[in-house]
């Protein structure tokens, strides 16, 4: 039994800090013992799996079971398609889900689980591949293996050394090292995490592109140059956005005018009345293409303190126009 349980001593406070201190160091103490025992069969593993033709296959039992559903998670938002069978519902039909071509990486500490020694015949008889992550290599589960990865530790962090505690986390980290591998050498990047996070903040930045929010059509403010002052005001009013484009007769961007030029206009004393669209326009305007990331625009209105910007085509002509509004919608700001 742990020392620190016999101990009466200490309160009840300083008692549950000085456990939790004791997990800590007992679990961190089990991951780094896992760094001298990863050789040539984690090696192989992730050459296997980017070899293989099928999916990966994660399978647990218990505490195994919750571990092994984070690392099928982890390898499939990672690049790696993977997901998670339940062993007792493999003997139940669940089986089928197994195909030749894919992995199987078993999960367990002592390597005995009743429900997966069930099946592991019948897995190798598949001709699917048997990776075992077990802390027991002469288990029955390791003996089965095509590969074994050490998970092995010296003890449990639970005072009783029953419950699996350090031994899990031993699997989930070695689990996350097999993923950080596998996405390193098959080039992953940000923009392949995003494509399988797509609702999250990350995605959202990633994948939205100016396209898929700016205004089009007739949403968007436009006058010609010689457009007179007033016709000016009443389509920057009418379209709410505080700002129109200038364009030539072929759609091209002149310029812009905005609240900010009317404001400083009304401030030099300059009669506007007699004032054609290309007199008062604000000449070589902030722009964006439509392919382009919306965070990009984002960035372009932070920079240049504006609050939209003209999306042009590669002839630049205006195809539409971003506001801030539109960008916090969407949220990618």
């Amino acid at each position: 039994m742990n020392a620190l349980l016999s101990t009466s001593a200490t309160s009840p406070a300083e008692r549950a800090i000085a456990l939790a201190q004791e997990t800590l160091d007992i679990e961190a103490a089990a991951i780094l013992g896992l760094k001298t025992r990863v050789g040539p069969a984690f090696a192989e593993t992730v050459n296997r799996v980017l070899a293989l033709q099928g999916r990966v296959v994660v399978m647990g039992m218990g505490k195994s079971g919750h571990v092994g559903r984070k690392i099928a998670a982890t390898l499939a938002s990672t690049g790696t398609p993977a997901f998670f069978v339940h062993p007792g519902e493999a003997s139940h039909g669940d089986l089928g889900m197994i195909l030749p071509a894919d992995l199987v990486l078993a999960i367990s500490n002592s390597g005995e689980s009743e429900e997966m020694g069930a099946i592991l015949p019948l897995i190798k008889r598949l001709g699917a591949t048997l990776v075992a992550m077990t802390g027991n290599p002469n288990s029955t589960m390791a003996q089965h293996a095509d590969l074994w990865l050490d998970t092995a530790v010296d003890k449990e962090a639970c005072p009783l050394n029953l419950a699996p505690t350090a031994s899990t986390t031993a699997q989930l980290a070695l689990g996350d090292a097999l993923a950080v591998a596998l996405l390193d050498a098959r080039g992953f990047r940000a923009e392949d995490f995003a494509r399988s996070h797509p609702g999250g903040a990350l995605g959202r930045k990633l994948l939205t592109h100016v396209a898929d929010v700016m205004r089009s059509r007739e949403a968007v403010p436009r006058v010609q140059p010689q457009a007179s002052f007033s016709e000016l005001m009443r389509e920057m009013s009418s379209k709410g956005l505080g700002a129109t484009a200038v364009v030539d007769d072929d759609g091209r961007v002149l310029g812009i005018f905005t609240d900010g030029d009317l404001r400083r206009l009304v401030e030099q004393g300059v009669d506007l009345r007699a004032r054609t669209a290309r007199e008062v326009m604000h000449p070589d305007p902030c722009t964006i293409a439509q392919h382009a990331l919306a965070v990009d625009a984002a960035d372009i209105m932070e920079r240049k303190r504006v609050t939209s910007v003209l999306v042009v085509d590669e002839a630049n002509r205006l195809c539409g126009v971003v506001n801030s509004n539109d960008l916090m919608r969407a949220k990618v700001i």
